[in-house]
C-alpha cells in the first residue's frame, strides 16, 4: 500500500493499458478516478479494482468533451479537497481506425482518421493536463504521464498516428519545462508491444492483417501484459529522484530494469533496445542473438541519431 492516501486519475481505463494501470495504482493503495465513455466497461474495471481491495471512482467522461473534463476536476476538488498526485493520459480512440486502414497511404484514407486518432489521444491529453496542473502546482507536487509509443520517433502505422505520438512526447517535454520549478514532473511513457484486447482481436487471433509485418505478430504474442505499465508507474511515482527524469521519454523495459520488476505473470520484460532482441529482428543476423550478452544495449542517443531529420 505504498500509495495509500494518493489520488490519481487514469483516462481511458475501461480496458487495455488504462485498466491495467488503474488496477496497479489502486492495488498500491491510491484512490483512482477512472474515465471512459461507456459506463458498463468502467464499472467492470471498478469491479476488478474492488475485488483486489482497491478504491476506484468510475466517471463517465468523454475526453473530446471539454465540459466533461471540467466537471471531473471540479468533482476531484470537492471530494479530495483539491488533492491530485498522478494523472495518466492514456485515453485513445484510434485503434480500430488504424487497423481498418492498414496498408493505405494517407492520401488514400479518409482525412477524418486524424480526428479519430488525435482528438482523444492528443487534444484530450492537453486539456486534462491543464486542469490537473492547476491542482498540482497549488500543492507543489505531482506527476503527469502521457502514454505514447515509439511511433513518436519513427514511422509506424500511419501519418496521423506518428504525428500524434510525437506531439504527445513533445507535450510532456514542454510541460516539464514550465512545471519543474513547481515540483511537478511530466514524462512520456513508451510501453512495448502490449497484449491488449484489441491487439488480440486484430492481430493475435487472425491471420496477419494487410500492411502489417508478420514479425509484429510474434512480438505481440510475447508482449507485455496490460498491467506492466501500471507496475512501472507505481514505482516511478515513488522514486525519490523523480524530478531528474522529468521531461524525458521513459520506456517500460528501462523502468522495469531500473526498479527490478517483472511482469505480473512472472516473465522478464523484453528489452527492445538490447542488441540480442534487435538481432532477432534481422533475418540474416538472427543467429548472432544466441551468443550476444543480454546486457548489451543500444545507447539512447543512437535512437535519436538513427531518426535524425537534420
Amino acid at each position: 500500500m505504498s500509495l495509500s492516501g494518493w489520488v490519481c486519475v487514469v483516462t481511458g481505463a475501461s480496458r487495455g493499458i488504462g485498466r491495467g494501470i488503474a488496477l496497479q495504482l489502486s492495488e498500491a493503495g491510491a484512490t483512482v478516478y477512472i474515465t471512459g465513455r461507456q459506463e458498463k466497461t468502467l464499472k467492470q474495471t471498478a469491479a476488478q479494482v474492488k475485488e483486489r481491495g482497491g478504491n476506484c471512482v468510475p466517471v463517465v467522461c468523454d475526453s473530446t468533451k471539454d465540459e466533461d473534463i471540467v466537471e471531473l476536476f471540479e468533482r476531484i476538488k470537492r471530494e479530495q479537497n483539491g488533492r491530485l498526485d498522478v494523472l495518466v493520459n492514456n485515453a485513445y480512440a484510434g485503434v480500430q481506425a488504424i487497423f481498418e486502414n492498414m496498408g493505405k497511404k494517407f492520401w488514400e484514407t479518409d482525412p477524418s482518421i486524424w480526428d479519430s486518432i488525435n482528438n482523444t489521444g492528443l487534444r484530450g491529453h492537453y486539456f486534462f493536463s491543464v486542469y490537473a496542473s492547476q491542482l498540482m502546482v497549488a500543492q507543489g507536487r505531482g506527476l503527469i504521464i502521457n502514454v505514447s509509443s515509439i511511433g513518436g520517433l519513427q514511422y509506424l502505422f500511419n501519418v496521423a498516428y506518428g504525428v500524434g505520438k510525437a506531439a504527445c512526447d513533445r507535450l510532456a517535454s514542454d510541460m516539464a519545462v514550465e512545471l519543474k520549478s513547481r515540483g511537478v514532473a511530466s514524462v512520456s511513457l513508451w510501453p512495448g508491444a502490449v497484449q491488449t484486447e484489441l491487439v488480440s482481436q486484430y492481430i493475435l487471433e487472425k491471420d496477419t492483417p494487410q500492411g502489417v509485418d508478420s514479425r509484429f505478430k510474434d512480438v505481440f504474442a510475447n508482449g507485455e501484459t496490460t498491467e506492466l505499465s501500471g507496475k512501472c508507474i507505481v514505482n516511478l511515482a515513488k522514486d525519490k529522484h523523480l524530478m531528474s527524469l522529468t521531461g524525458k521519454v521513459l520506456m517500460t523495459c528501462d523502468l522495469a530494469r531500473r526498479y527490478g520488476i517483472k511482469d505480473i505473470d512472472g516473465r522478464a520484460v523484453a528489452d527492445y533496445t538490447s542488441l540480442k532482441f534487435l538481432l532477432t529482428q534481422v533475418p540474416y543476423l538472427s543467429w548472432l542473438s544466441a551468443v550476444v550478452p543480454s546486457f548489451l544495449r543500444l545507447p539512447r542517443f543512437m535512437l535519436t541519431l538513427a531518426n535524425s531529420r537534420f
